[in-house]
């Protein structure tokens, strides 16, 4: 087995291609009124198809998490970062909204970031790192997805006044370009023991960890998380306009959600190593649940609105390093990234359903009130049901745990 690419190398090519990958689809929201008024489609088909994206995205990403099991992330990263590409190119160019909306925005976007997004780079920074550094360095480019919309959100909306909306998504396109550039650096084959034994087929993979009831309460319980995020992400800017506030508020909240992210994700990663994941995800779902109702107990503003940015950002992606110690735990790392796929499935449901309902309730009644609430009744669902999760393990058969 000749040497892969070093621990730092993996890391920082991971985290670098996390922070476009993520940062870019974070984005997505600051086209909602644009799009809307130069193709004249409503709210609600412009949810539906970041709604679509993370659909493909969820259903694809046990598949493309296969891939990275057995060959490796290079080649999972090029072909998914070119779709990438090819969604955003299609999405400039097209004047059809289905064609450039469903199919660029929403499919292969989708499918692009199957493979450049969590499951692959998490499989290959959590089989090149030793166990008691694993959580940390999971933490650590989780936080890194969130550093991309810190530029990608104020270059954005720049972008988007000085070009005009399809001037914005080529220059997201050529950021794509460049992260599919520097993912050749992060090594082909898979690696680390984990990988050297022989892996179960994925049937009987798939069969054993929904035998686990504690994974299937995980990944329903991460439904919520989608949920949330991606309403937030699609539907935050178009509500603060209804607010009066200006359109430069809700980039300066995408990017405040960005750099607080950065710190959270570290500091649960850390938490992670010393304290139950499982009761930190309830937290998270629980702290969130709490700032939304806080936020809509008070006047909106443009601070009120970055307090709440900031508390959202802090518990943002701390739920991937808690997620990916719980799969390692429960079932070792030879089918992390197919086993993740099937976590972040439930997590992309939620994500399709919370950015097509904020669509729904805003045409359908002109605000976003009720679309709020559901999601404090769902996040508050999903702490009562991540607190008591059983998390003992459970290794395939024929794997060590991690």
């Amino acid at each position: 087995m000749t040497a892969g690419p070093s621990l730092r190398t993996v890391v920082i090519v991971a985290a670098l291609v996390m922070s476009v990958s993520m940062g870019l689809r974070q984005c997505f929201g600051l086209f909602l009124g644009p799009v809307g008024e130069d193709l004249g489609v409503a709210a609600a088909s412009f949810g539906f198809a970041v709604a679509l994206h993370n659909l493909v995205w969820g259903l694809a990403q046990p598949f493309v998490g296969a891939l990275g099991d057995r060959f490796g992330p290079r080649p999972v990263l090029l072909g998914c970062g070119v779709l990438y590409a090819a969604g955003l190119l299609l999405m400039a160019t097209s004047h059809t909204p289905w064609i450039g909306l469903d199919l660029g925005m929403g499919v292969l976007t989708g499918l692009g970031i199957a493979g450049t997004g969590f499951g692959v780079l998490l499989g290959a920074v959590s089989r090149a790192a030793p166990p008691e550094r694993r959580s940390v360095l999971l933490g650590l480019v989780s936080g890194a997805g969130s550093m991309g919309i810190l530029v990608l959100a104020p270059a954005g909306d720049a972008m988007i006044a000085a070009f005009g909306w399809r001037g914005a998504v080529l220059g997201y396109a050529a950021a794509c370009g460049a992260m599919v550039a520097v993912s050749v650096l992060i090594g082909g084959a898979p690696r680390g023991p984990a990988v050297r034994a022989p892996a179960l087929p994925l049937g009987a993979t798939l069969r054993a960890a929904l035998a686990h009831r504690g994974f299937v309460v995980m990944s329903v319980a991460f439904f919520a998380c989608g949920f949330q995020l991606m309403f937030i992400t699609t539907h935050l800017p178009r509500f603060l306009g209804l607010c009066g506030l200006a359109p430069a508020v809700g980039a300066q909240a995408l990017a405040v959600i960005g750099v607080c992210n950065a710190f959270g994700s570290y500091g649960f990663g850390l938490l992670g190593q010393r304290f139950s994941p499982k009761r930190l995800l309830a937290g998270i779902y629980a702290i969130r649940t709490i700032a939304i109702v806080a936020y809509l107990s008070v006047p909106v503003s443009a601070a009120s609105t970055l307090v709440f940015a900031a508390v959202m950002g802090a518990t943002w992606l701390g739920v991937v390093p808690l997620v990916s110690a719980l799969i390692g735990r429960l079932f070792g790392l030879a089918r992390f990234n197919m086993l993740f796929g099937v976590v972040f499935l439930g997590h992309q449901l939620g994500g399709f359903a919370g950015a097509w309902m904020g669509g729904l309730v805003l045409d359908a009644t002109g605000g976003y009130a009720a679309a709020w609430w559901a999601l404090v009744a769902v996040g508050a669902t999903a702490a009562l049901l991540q607190w008591p999760m059983d998390d003992r393990p459970r290794p395939m058969p024929g794997v060590a745990p991690a």
